[in-house]
């Protein structure tokens, strides 16, 4: 007997490429189980469309896409934008689903996999008498401060967002170390995505489990939290889910990625610095200039994706001529040492032995690439959860250093957030990342890059834990 699961990603590219990958993994262990994945599309043009051509064209044929009709009548708040598009969406999938269901050829429906922000979606699969699997996309730290979050608001009745801007800190179950409520997400110290984020965190608690992206070996403290909590659903943890390769992103001219990958042959091995912030991390040309002046300072070799910032809700771009923001001469001057780009392919370059640490924004999907390559990290973290990450990564794993912890920029959740991060700071975090070959923190994350391959391979942490996982799918 076969068994058909429902995939249902957010429509943010880190969300998509990590969704097909676990779904790749499915199909891949029983030839009994196919999936469809239903691809939201925002009413404006994020990008997201160009992304997914490539995700469709390598998925196996068990794996079936469909695209849901795009909704531009949507009006709402930016604060409320993403809840009321994930809201409006519901009516699609439940029309997708019932045609799924019709066909006459159509396996056994198992169940839905949705994104940890399709929670809506729960009272779709109620409708059709399926159980609901969560699958986060982040963390199991993060996972653990998300049910902390909720229990204060609901068992405590306090409020995380009176600790906004105090130096304060916290003892979070999932962490072994006292957090500062300075890396705690914006969206947490903001009233109304407090309430938001609090009601889906209650909505996890409906689910039959949630599977997250990590590995026992990364994360043994946090899991062991949430396994001891007692009041969510069991946890499978699958990770790490990676798209190895990474070629997304086709609305840009990628013949560049020959020029990337010579470039860096004709490096020493572990002696460039790769700078990149994620789909959606651009900087103001005055922060533009502090990275450049810092990495002039600190004589290190570098290779810094560098995206033009977008104007409106959209993926950045690459600069025509990266020189227009850029100091005077720093192309030049640098041209022994450094390579500026636009787009990068990220794994292909961490993978490169010469690439020997990463200035990341901490976003999930980038950390767990990072790790799986072996290279260490300076944290620079910008939105959503990439404060936590980073203070993940430095004060819990030992496997990164800090430029900055605390620094965010979210239009959304902390629209008043200035900072600058200076050219000495800059300096001084990059020159900690590379100063010493036989550092305490590289043999760290050499370590643990052969703990997540171990993971995936027969026998492995998650290779198991995905195993349990199927087993209930099928139990279905």
């Amino acid at each position: 007997m076969g068994a058909e699961l429902i995939f249902i990603p957010s429509p943010g590219v880190g969300h998509l490429g990590s969704t097909v990958e676990i779904a790749k993994l499915l199909i891949s262990r029983d030839e009994r189980l196919s999936i469809t994945v239903l691809v939201m599309k925002f009413p404006h043009d994020t990008g997201v469309t160009a992304y997914t051509r490539p995700l469709q064209k390598d998925a196996p044929n068990r794996i079936v896409f469909v695209d849901l009709p795009q909704n531009e009548s949507l009006i709402s708040t930016p604060k409320s934008f993403f809840t009321s598009f994930i809201e409006s969406q519901t009516s699609p999938v439940r029309d997708s689903v019932r045609q799924i269901v019709s066909r006459s050829d159509s396996n056994n429906l198992a169940g839905f996999v949705i994104d940890m922000f399709c929670t809506p979606m729960i009272d779709v699969a109620n409708e059709f008498g399926v159980p609901t699997y969560v699958f986060f996309t982040s963390g199991a730290a993060f996972l653990g401060l998300q049910f902390y979050h909720l229990s204060l608001s609901d068992e405590h009745n306090q409020d995380l967002t009176e600790y906004k801007d105090m130096d304060v800190e916290l003892f979070i179950p999932s962490f072994i170390n006292p957090v500062p409520a300075k890396v705690l997400p914006s969206v947490m110290l903001n009233k109304e995505g407090s309430t938001m984020l609090q009601s889906i965190s209650r909505r996890f608690k409906e689910a039959k489990a949630i599977l997250v992206n990590t590995f026992a070996e990364l994360e043994p403290h946090a899991i062991k939290a949430l396994g001891d909590n007692g009041k969510i659903p069991p946890i499978y943890h699958v990770g790490p889910i990676i798209n190895l390769k990474n070629k997304l992103g086709t609305t840009q001219n990628h013949s560049s990625e020959d020029g990337i990958i010579s470039w860096l042959d004709n490096q020493p091995p572990s002696s460039v610095v790769f700078l990149c912030f994620g789909s959606f991390g651009s900087f103001d040309e005055g922060q533009v200039r502090e990275i450049a002046h810092g990495l002039e300072q600190s004589g290190q070799r570098f290779l810094w994706s560098l995206r033009r910032r977008p104007e409106k809700m959209e993926l950045p771009k690459d600069y025509e001529n990266p020189e227009e923001v850029l100091p005077e001469g720093f192309i030049e001057r640098t041209s022994g040492m450094g390579k500026v780009i636009g787009w990068a392919p990220q794994t292909a370059i961490l993978s490169h032995p010469a690439v020997g640490g990463f200035v990341s924004h901490c976003g999930w999907n980038s950390t767990l690439e990072s790790i799986w390559c072996g290279v260490p990290m300076a944290t620079w973290p910008i939105y959503a959860e990439q404060q936590i990450n980073a203070f993940e990564l430095v004060k819990e794993l030992g496997m990164a250093v800090e430029i900055k912890m605390d620094y965010r920029e979210d239009y959304i959740f902390a629209p008043e957030n200035n900072l600058v991060v200076t050219a000495d700071q800059i300096e001084k975090g990059m020159r900690c990342l590379m100063m010493d070959g036989e550092s305490e923190m590289r043999k760290k994350v050499e370590e643990m890059k052969e703990k997540s391959r171990m993971a995936m391979v027969e026998g492995g942490s998650s290779y198991i834990s995905l195993g349990h996982f199927f087993e209930d799918v099928m139990g279905n």
